[in-house]
């Protein structure tokens, strides 16, 4: 695998331009010095017949550029976001026209709902069929404008330095998206003089970030001072903005009770003693009674998603509302905030720390803490040391904790074993935690957490997968099996589209509909790929297979079977209120 330090520094292109003004390219070879120019070193990507010159461009780059051939264009995209996740970077996907571009639409929508930063290049026909129905011809522009941050579709091949500058620019900046750009086959074969590539820095219109208002900070360091019961809820904003030390000291000054949503999870470490628990309708116990208990409620970097508010006529009414986001469209899109502070949080937490005054809130953490003791008793403890004959997931989680010491990126797919992961994994480092957020897209984990290695080559990546999911997209062994990426698979099977069945256990009278799934032999299946790997069923084998798997050089597959009915608590119901959170 290319590491960035193997990228060669200096182009032959910037070489041969060196004393001269232009030099001639393809299109193809224009958008592949753009990556380089761009630091990128590692594409996911199908080749295909309208990104063709673009891949025969590629040949001539390989020394520069790694590209990771996946067996499907949803796991490359997936792919990108795993990468983008782990390493901060941008993550980069190639694609040909109509299906292999439509393939693309439900990663973006990912991305879009997460706020990962893609640049997707996909190839179209050429520019005289626009329109014809040509073979292979969609229209992704229009196709994709609701779920990326922009797109654009070049078909003259001097427009490439300059928008792929600035679709880089638009990913990358203020709260980052997906950006897709179309390339025409005639753009893509153009000769054009190319004059070398320049950075995009700046484009009207375009304000990544706010400005910061001094009233509003201000505002919001008088409230909290005043505050009994303050209270943090903190998401990815956190991540995304680089300011996992600013909110630290922001939370320590103030001693502020902090929870996560599930993409803010690794932001500040588990163990950390101002760190409540999980929110939303499988978070924890105490984060979401006290949400309708706190005086005040600040908001670092989250947009109050559903899963996390319950019923909105009935969240945190007694509470003034503080709102930090990048994002202006999120101020007041769920939730009224009393005051608004726009701008980018690595500035703005700063400003509001040098204002508020230190203080030891400890009969309040107190609260939380007897709320904590009360989840335990009731739940976490059967759930982690359960005394049933069948597995447990949180066991299973809860074991891997000990061997991992909370270092490795967990990459979770989406379901029971997602809610059950995201409770208990333990993380010290930021962009530890890696998941479907707001689309929960099944079959995102496999693809990601291959992303996700090539993004944090020093790191243990394990991919945490549900039986249902494992099988929507593990056609991406097969990328595993040729790059040699070193991925550990996990697989929770118990025999069930799990979440879907617990939904209809305690809503539908156990009516189960459509939910019991039959699976391959998955050892045997990794076998086929060249991936070792083992089934485990008795408790007293777990651990060693943990062990096993983790001290296992190259990918391993270990597929442990929990217990088939176990639900996921606790749990607000739908059309509940936060405070309305169920123990069992």
């Amino acid at each position: 695998m290319s590491t960035v330090s193997e990228i060669k520094e200096t182009t032959s292109v910037e070489l041969a331009l060196k004393g001269t003004e232009t030099i001639e390219l393809t299109g193809s070879q224009a958008v592949l010095e753009a990556l380089i120019a761009e630091e990128v070193n590692t594409v996911f990507g199908y080749p295909g017949g309208a990104i063709m010159p673009i891949y025969d461009a590629l040949y001539d780059y390989n020394d520069r550029l790694n590209h990771v051939l996946v067996r499907h264009e949803q796991g490359g995209i997936h792919a990108g976001q795993g990468y983008a996740r782990s390493s901060g970077k941008v993550g980069v996907v190639f694609a040909t026209s109509g299906p292999g571009a439509t393939n693309l639409v439900t990663g973006l929508a990912d991305a879009m709902i997460d706020s990962t930063p893609l640049v997707c290049i996909t190839g179209q026909v050429f520019a005289h069929l626009l329109g014809t129905d040509a073979f292979q011809e969609t229209d992704v522009v229009n196709i994709t404008t609701p779920v990326t941050k922009w797109n654009y579709q070049i078909t003259d091949a001097t427009e490439i330095p300059h928008i792929l500058a600035k679709a880089f620019y638009i990913a990358r900046t203020g709260r980052p998206g997906p950006v897709l750009i179309d390339i025409t086959k005639n753009a893509q074969l153009q000769k054009i003089h190319y004059k070398g590539y320049s950075k995009c820095e700046h484009i009207r219109s375009y304000r990544p970030k706010p400005i910061v208002r001094k009233e509003y900070v201000e505002a919001a360091a008088a409230l909290i001072n005043q505050a009994k019961k303050p209270f943090v809820v903190f998401g990815q904003g956190v991540i995304l903005g680089n300011a996992e030390a600013e909110f630290r000291k922001f939370i320590e000054k103030g001693g502020l009770p902090a929870a996560w949503t599930l993409l803010g999870l690794s932001a500040l470490p588990t163990d950390h003693p101002l760190n409540v628990g999980m929110l939303g309708m499988h978070g924890n116990y105490g984060p979401n009674v006290l949400t309708n208990e706190c005086d005040v409620l600040i908001a670092v970097g989250m947009r109050f998603d559903d899963r996390v508010t319950g019923r909105l006529d009935k969240y945190a009414r007694q509470a003034k509302i503080i709102h930090l986001d990048i994002d202006p469209a999120e101020i007041d899109k769920n939730v009224k905030a009393d005051v608004p502070v726009w701008g980018d949080c690595k500035e703005t937490l700063p400003l509001l720390t040098r204002l508020i005054q230190q203080q030891n809130r400890s009969e309040w953490l107190h609260t939380f803490s007897e709320l904590t003791r009360k989840e335990q008793e009731v739940v976490i403890l059967d759930e982690l040391h359960p005394k049933t004959e069948a597995l447990s997931m949180g066991e299973v989680i809860n074991l891997l904790n000990e061997i991992t010491n909370g270092e490795a990126v967990v990459v979770t797919d989406v379901g029971q074993h997602q809610m059950v992961a995201c409770r208990y994994a333990r993380f010290n480092r930021s962009r530890s935690n890696i998941t479907s957020g707001g689309l929960g897209t099944m079959g995102f984990a496999l693809p990601a957490a291959i992303g996700a290695k090539f993004g944090a080559q020093d790191r243990a990546v394990v991919a945490v997968i549900g039986d249902g999911g494992f099988q929507m997209t593990l056609q991406e062994l097969g990328t595993i099996m040729q790059t040699g990426v070193d991925v550990k698979i996990l697989i929770l099977n118990n025999q069930f589209l799990g979440m879907v069945r617990q939904w209809q256990d305690l809503f539908n009278d156990k009516r189960y509909s459509f939910v019991n799934i039959q699976s391959p032999d998955f050892v045997q299946l990794a076998k086929a790929y060249g991936i070792s790997g083992r089934s485990v069923k008795q408790r007293a084998d777990l651990k060693t297979a943990l062990q096993g798997m983790l001290d296992h050089q190259g990918s391993y597959l270990l597929e442990v079977y929990v217990g088939k009915e176990n639900n996921v608590f606790p749990m607000v119901p739908q059309g509940c209120s936060v405070s309305e959170i169920r123990l069992k």
